[in-house]
């Protein structure tokens, strides 16, 4: 029996919230062919997304939507049964679907779900629900779908989304149970961890292979000074690349830094789980952060009415929005890449090829631990719910004394 191809089933947020059939002529010609619970499973998805969509943030709608939809395809598609029917066995075996699915399943690279076609919305046939990731360094000439298995991240990701979808429908009495809760603390691909956790960072050779690149841009054309506040600014200051960025409900301004009545310098963000939070700036930012301003036409230093974007777009007005700053960021690494390897070798600059907009964070935070801050100050610039998350992440003084202690063993 030939595997049947996979369809999406919801577009974006803001689509979704005002969602015509007539728009989108094969999710309604899938939905028709099959089952009449079909339909009725496909609206509780889309209520579940809008509910989600509402109130948390957009990361997190677009990765439950492809968790629903995953989830949504396989019941339609594979089980053919539907959700109220389902046990702890069902979703065991959906894991079991989702560990290695149907290679025609699996994509490359990320596509869109639709595209435009005479004023409808038709299904993308490069689109499918899984990809398969490949290195990027590209040193995988012809990466193999066959070989692909979720991480550990990826699969409890997938747990996540769905336990939410049926907490939803229970709440609105939909259904009367979990069976995703309870079966994934049997689901036999998960794997105990005990390894040595290193958070993925740059050296302080390769920041500084980082830092000088983005500097010499600067210094040789000033329209590369928005790339070195970008790469100071996720370093220094341990942002996220979202909080850096415009969102439909937040919009970073100079404004929000802002100096306390002693002289200290602060920056207000709007982070993970709709929570504000001020984090310290250091003097040796403000540098910096006044080069940027000049290049802008700014004052020095932003005041309490200054509603310039913290980070401008390159054409129009506003922010930046994640995947621009995102390009700015790859561009310096790609360059200090090319520079480490050149005066290092290619082990040494390894990680500058590996490295995402995140590693800068991480790399901020790790050399505050090396230098002794106190971990529960650096836990709340990092906006950590706790400090044991701070702890867990970025302290590994334990395995750094046994690293040492295990280089004494001899072989002979």
């Amino acid at each position: 029996m030939a595997t049947p191809g996979p369809v999406p089933l919801y577009p974006t947020y803001e689509t979704l919230k005002n969602f015509d059939f007539k728009d989108y002529p094969d999710v309604e010609s899938f939905l028709e062919s099959g089952e009449s619970w079909w339909m009725t499973h496909w609206l509780w998805g889309q209520e579940f997304l809008n509910y989600t969509g509402r109130n948390k943030s957009e990361h997190t709608f677009i990765r439950f939507r492809n968790e629903t939809e995953r989830f949504l395809l396989w019941v339609f598609l594979f089980k053919g049964c539907p959700m109220p029917q389902l046990r702890k066995t069902d979703i065991l075996e959906y894991a079991d679907f989702c560990w290695q699915p149907p290679v025609s399943w699996i994509c490359l690279t990320n596509h869109e779900k639709f595209v435009l076609n005479n004023g409808q919305y038709i299904q993308n046939g490069a689109w499918a629900p899984f990809r398969l990731k490949t290195p990027k360094n590209g040193k995988v000439p012809k990466p193999d779908k066959k070989k692909y298995r979720p991480s550990q991240q990826t699969l409890a990701a997938t747990f996540t989304g769905i336990i939410a979808f049926y907490k939803y429908l229970m709440n609105e009495e939909y259904l009367y149970g979990n069976p995703a809760q309870i079966a994934k603390a049997d689901c036999r691909h998960f794997i105990q961890d005990a390894q040595v956790k290193e958070p993925r960072r740059l050296t302080e050779a390769q920041w500084l292979y980082v830092f000088n690149v983005a500097k010499k841009l600067a210094d040789e054309d000033p329209k590369h000074e928005r790339s070195l506040f970008v790469i100071c600014a996720l370093k220094t200051l341990f942002l996220r690349i979202s909080e850096l960025s415009e969102r439909k409900n937040w919009s970073p301004m100079m404004s929000h830094f802002w100096q306390d009545s002693e002289g200290n310098w602060w920056l207000k963000i709007y982070g993970k789980g709709r929570k504000l939070r001020d984090i310290t700036v250091p003097d040796s930012f403000l540098d910096y952060l006044k080069r940027y301003r000049l290049y802008r036409d700014l004052t020095p230093l932003p005041s309490s009415g200054d509603n310039a974007p913290i980070v401008e777009k390159i054409r129009g007005q506003g922010g930046m929005t994640p995947r621009q700053l995102t390009r700015i960021v790859q561009s310096v690494f790609d360059l200090a890449y090319q520079a480490m390897k050149s005066d290092h070798g290619e082990d040494n600059a390894r990680k500058l090829k590996e490295a995402s907009t995140h590693w800068l964070r991480h790399t901020g935070a790790s050399m505050e631990v090396e230098r002794g801050r106190a971990l529960k100050d650096l836990s709340e610039d990092l906006g950590h719910a706790s400090m044991a998350t701070t702890d867990t992440v970025y302290v590994q003084t334990e395995n750094r004394l046994r690293a040492q202690s295990g280089k004494a063993r001899k072989v002979d």
